[in-house]
Formats: C-alpha cells, structure tokens, sequence
C-alpha cells in the first residue's frame, strides 16, 4: 500500500572502521564439528524463541511494492575501508562508461550556479560534492567538444591545465548542432547513484526488494554507443522557454513529487491546460533545468527520463524524514508555548513528540470528534513503553507513605502537574485546564482525556518528569477531510477504531501527519478511512436485491477468471450515477487547472479514471512504488493498473453526491452449477464473455444472497424469457461440455498443450474497448498481509482476467536471439559495496542485492506492471533454464524456470530477488527486450570468516534475524564468476552499521555462536 518516499540516507562516517579492512578481523574459525545433537547457547535462547514466536509467514523474501516500511532503520553508515566512496557510482572513473547527457545537464547546472567561470580543476570537487559521485574523468576531456553546454578557455599560465569553464556563449546565427558524443568516444551510458540529493528517489521501504523494487544498475555491454543523431540538439531550438508555460510546467511536477516522465508530458498537459505542448520542450529537457531535476533510469534509453521538482529550500530541507518538521512556525509556536507553560513550575521544557521511523507504527486510538484531529497514542519502544517506565517511577516518587510531595496550594491554569487519579494506585502527568473552588479539571497529556478531580490530588510535576514528550497525539485521517465533523462518519469510526490497537499507514509527516489506519485483527485487513467514506453511502441508491424476484435490463460489465460476473441493474441510484458523471465531464472540458491531478494515492481512496472514453469512479486497491498502482472501477467491476497520472480527484463541487452513492456493480454468482466458484476452465470463461458482454437487455432472476461471501447467487438469461429455466445460461452451461476436467499434461518444449489452473488468477488490465467485447477484468490478488505490505484490496470479487482469445495454431516460444542482461559490475575483491539482503537462508548461502541505483529497479518493475498487466494470456512453450516475465503475487517479476511440474506449475528463480516460487504456467510471459536491459539484480553469496558448515536451524535463525531484509556493508572476500548471471557467487563479510555506537561484524556473531555451541558438548 503503496505501494511514496524519501532518499535513501546513506552517509559517510569518516572515521569508522578505517582500520578495519585487516586480515585480523577475520577471526579464526573453529573447527568444524557435527551440528545435530548440539543445544541452543543460553544467551541466544531469548532471540530463537522470539523469532519462532512470530507468525512463520509473516514476510518472505519479498516485500510489496506498494508501500514497505524501510529497512533503513536510523542513521546509515558505510564503511570507509579504502579510498572508495561508496556512494559514489562505480561505474564513473577513468575508462568507465558514463551517461554524456547526465553529465551534461549536470555541468548546465553548476555552470547556472557559477556563471562567471570557475577553474576547470574545481570541477571535480564540485560536481561530487552536488551530486554525491565523481565526475567521470572522460567526461572532462569531452568538455571541449561540449560547445553548446559550456566555453572552455586557456589562461595566459605555463601551466596547460589551467582552464577556465564558463557557460556557453550565445549564438547569434543558426549553425549545426553540436553531437553530445565526440565522434571517437567509446562511452556508453551508465547508472547514476541513488544517493544524489537533487531528486525525491523512493525510499528503500518502497524499493524493498517485494514483487518491484531495488536497483537497476544500467547495462554495460560493449556495444556501439548511442548515435549523436538521436541527442537533443538545443542550437536549432528555442533557447528559453516563456515564463507562463514554465509556470505551468511547475505546477504539474508540484503535483508529482515522486517524479514525472518525461515522455508523459505531452498528454498531461494537454488534459490539464487544453492546449499542446510546445515540441522543443521534450527536445530540450535541459531548458527545465532551473525547474527540475532530469534523470536517466534507463540508461539503454535516453529518451526515457524523469523530471524531479526541485526543492525551494534549495537543499538541506526543513525535515527529517522520520521526525516533525522543525522549520516551521507552527511547531516552534508549540515548543514555544510549551515551555513557558512549563516555566510555572520549571525551568525544564518538554521535548516535542517524533513521529515513529516506522512506515507503519502501531497505535492506540483514543477518541475522535473531528476526523482531522484524531487522538491517538503511539505503541512501542520509546513511546508507549517508556510511558509505563516513566509512570511506575512516578508512582514509587508519589507514593503514599509521609515522605511523599504535598498537594499543590493554588495550581494556576495552563500548569503541568502530577495527579493521582481516581483509583488511587496510578499518578498521571496533566496539565491543568480550569480551577475551580474545590476541585480542577485537568487534561491527561500522555492519555489524551480530560476529567474534573479534588485539588487534593494534584502535585508539582518534578523536573525529572519533564524529559518524555507527551504521549497524547493527533492525526488527520486521509481522505476524510471535506466530511471530518460528519455524524455518520464519526459514529462508524467510534464503533471501529475507538479503544483500538491499530496500525497507522503514516502518509505525510508533519505537525499533524496524515495516516490510513488499519485493523489487522481480523481475517481481512480493514482499511479504516474507506470503511468511515462508506458511511456517507445513501442506501436507497443501492441496486434492490430481493429472493425470487427477476430483473430486467441488466448488463453484465464483468466476468472474471473465477466465473464471478458483475451486473448492473436499473435503479435510480445508477441513473443519477449518469448523471453526475455526465456533469463531470462537462465541467473538466471547462477547466483549465492542474488543481485535481492525484498527488497522493493511498489505498482506499476514490478518485476518478477513464473507462471507455469517460470518466469513471475508481478507488485505490494497490500502489507500486509511487507511480504504478492497480483500481478498481466500482461501478462495473473491472479491475486495471495504471499510472498516477491518469487519476484525477473528484471536484469538489460533485464530490458529496457522488459519495452518497453506492457502487453500481453487482457481483454475481450462477446458481445451481456443480462448478463452484475458481473452478471455471478458461473455455467455459470465455463462453460465458461472448454471450453476455455489451449486450443490455439481459434478464436475471435471484436465487440466493450470500451475506459473508457479498455475493448473489442469480439465473442469468440473454432476453426476457425468465420464467423458462431451460432457457438459462446456467441450464446452457450446465449441459455442455464447458466444465468438463482437463487431464494433468506434461508440460515440456515439446508439449505445447495449454494447462489451465483455474484456481490462479492473473490479473490483466485495459480500459479501452475490444472488438469482441471482452474489457479488462483482473483477479484479487491474495489477502495482502499487512504487517509485510499495506497494500493489496481490500476484500472484493474474485479473478478477473482479460479474455482468452483462441489460441494460435503455434504456440509461442522464447525468443532466443534476445540477449541476456550483461553481468552486474562489481568492485574489486577486497572493497567494500552498500547491499540488501533480499533472502537469508543460512551463513552459506544467502543473496545481496546492490544498494546503488534502487530506483531503477522500482521504475522497471512498474514498467513490467503495465506492459504484462494489458497482455492477454497465449499458450507458450515453457523450457527449463529459460528466462521469463512471471507473475508472483501482484507484480511481475524477470523469473528463470528451474522445472516444469505435470500439474501446469512451474518451479522459477526470481533473478532480481533470489527466492525460489512455484506459478501456474498460465501466469508467465516472454521477457521482452526492454525488460533484459537492466543486470539481474540477485547475486548469492557466503559469509566469509567462519568455515563451512551445516549450519543447524538455531544458528540460521540467528544469522536471519541480524541480516535479512538490511541494508549492510559487504566487504568482498572474493568474486567466483560464471558464464550466467545466476551461478555467480560472492565471498563477503557482512557489517552492520545502523548504529551510532559501533560497527556489528556479522561474522564475528555467527563465529561466537559456534564456539558457544561447541563449548555446552
């Protein structure tokens, strides 16, 4: 869920670990002994058993795209065991490929900055200091063929490489463009570092390795390099751009600050301005470089480039990502009031409360009567635990023997006190509200209530009391803002979230941040802030829905994979649902304003799409990363993945009418099969799509309304005719030979023969029109476990797929004149390289995946998204050892197959991740070549430092609870290479170095609990 996000903070500590690169580190190994009758070491028995008491499956190897909490848990650190900076790209440096059109944009900035000149030496220091890498040193003899980027001029010096860099002089007459590669350059382009300040990358929450993030390091095969003639050439185009349509072009990347591509410019300024484009602008990115940042994510295609918005603050920023904003008036009013209010008593101010690091803190909700002010209290380490801490020692301080502080004589207003509450046992902080003759009313600042009590009760609050923040907070619910004192939604988020534990999806953080709130109590995870929007539903608009009674003028908008179909039916709930759609589309023709662009998706929220040509309500089912995400159109049933800028926010003047009503779309089962539900063959699938789909005038008679499964259970015919059974399609289908089982094939590149599980579901999306009727429909993907990804739908119909044409007489096969990827580029035994451990089965084995360029795989991932997601399934012939697109959970993912099973599964290695699946064969596609640019991302490697061994379950669950799913530093011992991606293998030592204090040598771990180990024999 969302599937947004911040830089990956990855800083440099000088002065840690400098002289730790040394043999002596390694340790010795024990001799290696049996492992199976050995007993648990003491000291490790608290961590085995808190890691057997978690749910087994609570998080795999992967982590959802949508939106994951980020493995970067405090400050990050990277060791500095050599002159190499790992921040700094690898791929940069003498002889190295390097992105010319990167750089050059790059140098077009720091020339803006200087634009008097500068010395070319300064260069260097320059460009690494603005962008966290080193300026690539072919790069610096290219500068002088660079004329129309820069002037480079000699001075009167002896000295030959004392230059002068200036900006580029104006031309005055029109002349050939200058090639951006000089004519023998070998350079081809190369990923940048995902470290560089200047743009809003994804954190590594959201590029946590789940079904779509990390990193893509660019290809690196030596091939020809791009041609000059497909660079921009800026001499033969308009050399500013006018201040309104930059002023527009603003305003559109304030709306996406996760970054926009570039190539979608076009279409949404047209929609948001109505009017075009110029077309120098695409052709001359550079002239947005006082705007916005431009980056490469595909280096194998520089046409592909996203725009960042370029912060006001011009760096720096006013917060920290896991902390308030503490910038701004607002909070330092707060902190100001604060501690003068503290002053009554105290010198001692009380430090201001920080929003939890996590993506997802839980918390206790206290009360709410204004959803943009929810009450609630975090739980956990440092808040609600160190509350208690803090209470059991005002307790022992306030006791009750004679030695305890007096009452307060005369406690004024606005004071912070001790109170002893009406149970005598507990003494609360408060903070005095009103005094009245006897008695004060006083608000409990860590409890968030307020209560009318004796002023015999009340203390002065000890200095010693003033150091925890108040643990009493407010949140605004996202989504809810236009109806937050609404009595209907109130009343239902008192009934669901009061007095709960809940967890809180943190959206914005700020003064008040904005959060959806979960409850993952229950067997499905129920999004709160939906669930509190579906209160404001006028029920008498719902389609009626009554046993035995027949309907007339249905149509049917939807069949899904698993058999489930959705209807609507006339009603005057659908009528005004036109109607106000229809107004929606008028008044968009006559705005011109980039006001109800989608800035932030979350899951659960209604916003507005286009299906068929019109606009239609959707809302948010899953986000991947911050530009991809799945909906659902509510009101037929149809499920699509699309990109956050083809959303659009509900007018404001609509919105309460449009809210009101409930969703048109129907979900339908057919009575009286013997085929339940997710058993359907794809034939039988189909049948039913030709026979019903964009025919209006179907009829459908109710047998059955399933309250727990949402489902009605109908008699479906294509004309009026439902008093005749017979003439059903259930009688149709339930006579033919639709439903008959398939016998189990062997599925092998000699056997074509299509293998159809009906029980998996893909889900596939389009909202266009297709000329047999059959629109997009997509399955629910599995019940999203939300302590791993916040993300999937909520509940909803089954599988929907897009239609299964006939297959072709010759079923498609891999094409093997595509090329693989080229190796991913490592650094040289004995250096050191930023990683995330995707899987960690045991010290012997275990897969990293390079932290540098994250984003770029997030950006594949979404790529592969929406290409395979609008692909119908064909019959294609699997083969071992192959590579392919397959669909795991709810992205896709680059797969090679490991075997194919006589029941239609296939065994596949996902490549970028290094965790092993078994997918219906239905659910994989030929990897295109778009998709083989990027190096597979997984590489498997061995601890170094402690000698092989088998390693027992105890030992292994102690090396995946200090490693899996981290970001660490890998020291590499030594690099065993292979002809493929997949059988290279690393020898590495692993280094903690999230914690300020010191560095944690994983090895050194794993090597003590061996000889604990080996000590209790």
């Amino acid at each position: 869920m969302r599937d947004g996000q911040s830089e990956s903070k990855t800083g440099v500590h000088p002065n840690k670990m400098s002289n730790q690169n040394t043999p002596n580190r390694k340790g010795n190994p024990p001799a290696e002994k049996s492992d199976k009758r050995m007993t648990l070491p003491s000291r490790f028995h608290k961590e085995v058993h808190a890691h057997l008491s978690r749910n087994s499956q609570q998080t795999g190897p992967h982590l959802d795209l949508k939106r994951s909490s980020s493995p970067c848990k405090g400050k990050r650190k990277t060791i500095l065991c050599s002159p190499l900076n790992l921040n700094e790209s690898h791929g940069s440096g003498k002889g190295k490929p390097y992105n010319p059109q990167q750089v050059q944009g790059r140098i077009r900035e720091i020339l803006g900055k200087y634009s008097n000149g500068f010395w070319v030496s300064k260069l260097p220091q320059i460009y690494r200091e603005l962008y966290k890498q080193d300026l690539p040193t072919e790069a610096i003899k290219d500068l002088e063929t660079w004329t129309h980027i820069c002037t480079v001029e000699k001075t009167c010096s002896s000295n030959p490489s004392e230059l002068l860099l200036y900006p580029a002089k104006e031309q005055t007459t029109p002349s050939s463009p200058s090639p951006i590669l000089t004519p023998n350059s070998t350079t081809v382009p190369a990923p940048t570092s995902n470290t560089s300040t200047d743009k809003p990358l994804h954190s590594p929450a959201q590029q946590r390795p789940p079904a779509a993030h990390l990193t893509r390091s660019g290809s690196r095969s030596p091939r020809s390099p791009p041609s000059s003639s497909s660079s921009p050439s800026p001499p033969s185009s308009p050399a500013t751009l006018t201040p309104d349509l930059k002023l527009k072009l603003e305003e559109l990347l304030v709306k996406y600050s996760n970054g926009l591509w570039a190539h979608a410019l076009p279409k949404l300024f047209q929609d948001t301005y109505k009017t075009k484009l110029p077309g120098h602008v695409l052709e001359n990115l550079h002239l947005l470089s006082d705007i916005c940042t431009i980056d490469y994510p595909m280096p194998d295609n520089p046409k592909r480039a996203i725009l960042y918005k370029r912060s006001s603050t011009g760096g720096g920023g006013g917060e920290d990502e896991n902390c308030n904003r503490r910038n701004s008036s607002t909070s330092e009013e707060e902190l100001r009031v604060r501690q003068e209010l503290g002053r009554r008593l105290s010198n001692h101010a009380v430090p201001s409360l920080q929003i939890p690091k996590e993506e997802y803190p839980s918390v206790l909700v206290v009360e709410a009567t204004n959803t943009n002010g929810v009450i609630l209290r975090y739980i956990g380490e440092g808040y609600s635990q160190a509350q208690e801490s803090m209470e059991d020692e005002m307790r022992e301080f306030y006791g009750l023997d004679q030695s305890s502080p007096t009452p307060l004589s005369s406690p004024s207003s606005g004071q912070l006190v001790a109170v002893r509450a009406e149970e005598e046992e507990e003494i609360l902080r408060a903070q005095v509200c009103e005094v009245m003759a006897e008695k004060v009313k006083v608000y409990y600042v860590d409890h968030g209530f307020s209560e009318v009590i004796s002023k015999t009760k009340v203390f002065e609050l000890h200095e010693k009391f003033f150091k925890l923040p108040f643990q009493a907070t407010k949140c605004k619910l996202a989504g809810l803002e236009p109806f937050c004192q609404e009595p209907a939604v109130l009343k239902k988020f008192e009934t669901m979230a009061s007095g709960r534990i809940l967890l809180a999806e943190i959206l914005e953080r700020g003064q008040t941040p904005l959060v959806v709130l979960y409850d993952t109590s229950q067997d499905d995870d129920v999004n709160i802030n939906a669930a509190c929007m579906k209160a404001l539903q006028d029920k008498t608009l719902a389609s009626p829905l009554q046993v035995n009674s027949a309907y007339m003028n249905v149509t049917v908008s939807s069949v899904c994979s698993d058999g489930t179909i959705y209807c609507q039916l006339p009603s005057r709930g659908l009528a005004k649902l036109n109607e106000i759609l229809e107004n929606i589309e008028t008044y968009f023709h006559s705005q011109v304003t980039s006001e109800f662009l989608v800035s932030r998706p979350f899951c659960g929220k209604g916003c507005l799409a286009r299906y068929k040509g019109k606009w239609s309500r959707v809302e948010i089912t899953n986000l991947h990363g911050s530009r991809v995400l799945d909906i659902l159109f509510i009101d037929v049933g149809v499920q699509a993945s699309v990109e956050v800028i083809e959303l659009r926010e509900i007018p404001p003047l609509f919105l309460r009418d449009l809210i009101a009503i409930p969703p048109q779309a129907v979900k339908c089962c057919l009575a009286d099969l013997a085929v339940s539900v997710g058993s359907w063959t794809p034939d039988a699938v189909q049948w039913l799509r030709e026979k019903v789909l964009n025919i209006t005038d179907c009829s459908m008679k109710v047998a059955k309304v399933d309250e727990t499964k949402r489902c009605i259970y109908v008699h479906l015919f294509t004309d009026k005719n439902f008093h005749d059974p017979a003439r059903s399609l259930n009688h149709q289908m339930a006579q033919s030979d639709l439903f008959k089982q398939q016998p189990d094939v062997f599925l092998t590149s000699h056997s074509p023969a299509k293998i159809s599980t009906p029980t998996s579901s893909s889900k596939t999306s389009t909202t266009s029109d297709s000329t047999n009727g059959n629109s997009t429909s997509t399955s629910v993907p599995a019940k999203p476990h939300l302590r791993r990804a916040l993300s999937g739908p909520k509940g909803g119909g089954g599988g929907n797929t897009t239609s299964i044409t006939t297959p072709p007489e010759t079923p498609s096969s891999p094409t093997h004149s595509l090329q693989l990827p080229s190796l991913l580029e490592l650094p040289p035994a004995g250096n050191n390289m930023d990683v995330y451990v995707s899987v960690a089965c045991h010290p012997g084995h275990f897969v990293l995946q390079p932290w540098r360029d994250m984003y770029k795989l997030v950006v594949l991932m979404g790529e592969m998204i929406l290409y395979y997601n609008k692909t119908e399934e064909k019959p294609l012939n699997i083969e071992k050892n192959q590579i392919y697109a397959a669909k795991v959970e709810n992205n896709w993912h680059r797969v090679l197959v490991k075997g194919v099973l006589t029941n239609g599964l296939v065994s596949v290695y996902e490549l970028d991740y290094g965790k092993h699946e078994l997918v219906s064969c239905t659910q994989l596609r030929p990897l295109i070549k778009e998709f083989r640019q990027l190096p597979f991302q997984g590489i498997t490697a061995q601890l170094a430092g402690v000698k092989p061994r088998q390693w027992s379950e105890e030992a292994s669950i102690v090396f995946r609870n200090h490693v899996e799913k981290k970001p660490l530093v890998a020291q590499l011992e030594a690099i065993q290479e292979a002809t493929n991606p997949w059988d290279r293998k690393l020898t590495v030592f692993l280094v903690d170095t999230s914690q300020e204090e010191r560095d944690i040598w994983v090895h050194d771990i794993m090597a003590e609990f061996a000889d604990e180990l080996t000590n209790e024999l």
